[in-house]
Order: structure tokens, then sequence, then C-alpha cells
């Protein structure tokens, strides 16, 4: 674990380094962008480009920029949005909050409804729950959430009335996004569960505890799933960024003011800035959460040295 979170510095640097450079190796003239935002000409003026570039901090050759960015935001200053003129650390701090929300209740939800499914279809494979689990959890990972999101909508906002289509700010505003994101890693963790337990089941040390009398229940949860779930541990790092940063389908259709929308918008914008902060932010989640997720794998499952 400690060779593991030594890695994170480089990692984070290095990932930095592609946050930056990429934006600009697109050919996009950024100052150009900001101007043509702020005024109508077409032509901006040299004066002005050169105004903006030392506001924005764009001008200086690129390993300058990069060095001013990086000492910036290692402070905690990631810059100000071209478009608001704005900090864009309060903005993104506010769209992590609600992201953050979203992924850890979708991973709640999944982690309910995938993990029981899996263990207790294991039981008898090839019966009517195991072939149940099997079709739901292949519907689950084929149906894409640029289609299960309006589909939800129109079942339960525009048919039923029974809750909000879209808005942000009460619980019932909460109910759709997240069983939209908690669908796929719900599916995956069930097919994962269950193919791990079947195999589990099938070892000795499962035989040598039913042969010392245990209940069945006490052996399919203590000595089956406590090891297969090891396999979904191991995801769960992607999981939470993949919901974190990922979730841009969801929270566009679903008027959400989460990181994927403040990325989509800052895109649309070339809002270069923000695009920066937010890509970095989900690389640094995407990192942590899987050092985590195999620290909480080892002690569920330890290997020795």
């Amino acid at each position: 674990m400690l060779r593991r979170l030594l890695l994170l510095p480089p990692l984070l640097l290095a990932a930095s380094v592609l946050v930056f450079a990429l934006p600009r190796l697109t050919g996009a003239d950024t100052v150009r962008t900001v101007l043509r935002a702020r005024t109508a000409s077409a032509v901006p003026d040299p004066a002005a480009e050169a105004r903006v570039a030392a506001e924005f901090g764009l001008d200086g050759s690129w390993p300058e920029q990069y060095l001013r960015w990086l000492g910036a935001a290692a402070r905690g200053d990631l810059g100000y949005s071209f478009v608001t003129r704005t900090p864009v650390a309060p903005q993104l701090g506010d769209a992590l909050q609600v992201s953050a929300l979203l992924a850890a209740l979708a991973l709640v939800l999944a982690a309910a409804l995938g993990i029981p499914a899996g263990v207790y279809a294991a039981r008898r494979p090839g019966g009517w729950l195991d072939r149940f689990v099997t079709g739901a959890g292949v519907a689950g990972v084929s149906v894409p959430e640029f289609v299960l999101a309006p589909v939800l909508v129109l079942l339960f906002a525009v048919h039923a009335g029974a809750l909000p289509a879209i808005g942000w700010g009460s619980p019932s505003h909460v109910v759709l996004p997240v069983l939209t994101l908690a669908v796929y890693p719900a599916a995956l963790a069930g097919q994962l569960v269950r193919a791990e337990t079947i195999a589990v089941l099938g070892s000795p040390h499962v035989r040598t505890a039913r042969a010392k009398g245990l209940t069945p229940h006490r052996v399919l949860w203590w000595h089956a799933a406590r090891l297969s779930t090891t396999s979904v541990l191991a995801l769960s790092g992607m999981f939470v960024s993949g919901l974190i940063g990922g979730s841009v389908v969801v929270e566009v259709v679903f008027g959400i003011p989460g990181l994927g929308r403040l990325l989509y918008d800052a895109v649309l914008a070339q809002d270069l800035p923000v695009v920066q902060a937010g890509v970095l932010a989900v690389v640094a989640i995407a990192l942590v959460a899987g050092v985590l997720s195999e620290v909480a794998q080892r002690a569920l499952d330890p290997v020795p040295e």
C-alpha cells in the first residue's frame, strides 16, 4: 500500500501535464475565444489580446504557463473562468459536492441490489432466480444511460407524475438520477458476484465449513459471499471515478448542477480553466479511489507476501 501511495504524486503530475497540454494541442486560440465572447469584433485588437493574455496567465511560453498554473493549483487557486470571470475553485467545489452525493447514493443502491442478487442467484445455478438475475444483468449492462434516463422520465415523471423530471434541491429530485446511475454498476456487480460465488461454493474451505455443521446461510454469506465481493471492490474505484466524472448525460438530462454538467457547459463555451480543473479533479479521484478499493479488497481477502 505504501508503494501504491508513493506512486500517486508522480501519476498526478503526469496527469496535470496531459490536462494542460491536450487542449492547447487542438490548435484553438484561447485568447481570441475569450475576446469573441466579450466583443462582437471579428478581428480582435492586438492590445486587447495582450490584456486578456496577461489577465488569464496566457502570456509566455507553454512551460512558463504550465509552471504558473501548477503552482497556483497547488495552492488551491484554479484560476478564473473565461466566461463568468469568477474563481473556478468554488464552482468546482459546489459541483463536486453534488456529484459526490449522487455517486455515493448510486453506489449504495447498486451494492444493495447487485450483491444480494448475485449471491442468492449462485445458490441454485440454472434456477428461476438465477435466470432472472442473469437476464436483468445483461439488460442493465446493455442499456446506456442516455436511453435509460429519458425512459425513466417518461414513465415516472410524465405518465405517472410521481417524480420531478428535472431540477435539484429536494429528495424527490434525487430518485431518478440515482436510479439511472445505479443500474449499470448493480447489473455488473450482480454478474460478478454470481460468478465468483459459484466458484467459491465449490472450493475446499466451503466444503469443510459445511462438514463442520455450519448453517447454509452462514456458509453462503460468511465463507462464500465475503470472498466473492472482492471482485466488486476491485472495480469500485472505476465505478467511483466513472460516476463522478462520467455522469454528464444524467446531469444534463435531469438538470443537475454537478461536475458532469459543469464540464459539459465548459467544453461548449471553451472555458479552459474550468475544463482543466474538472478533468484534473476526476483523475485525482480515480487514482485515490483505486488505491482505497485495493485496501478494502486486501482487508477482505488478505494475500500473504
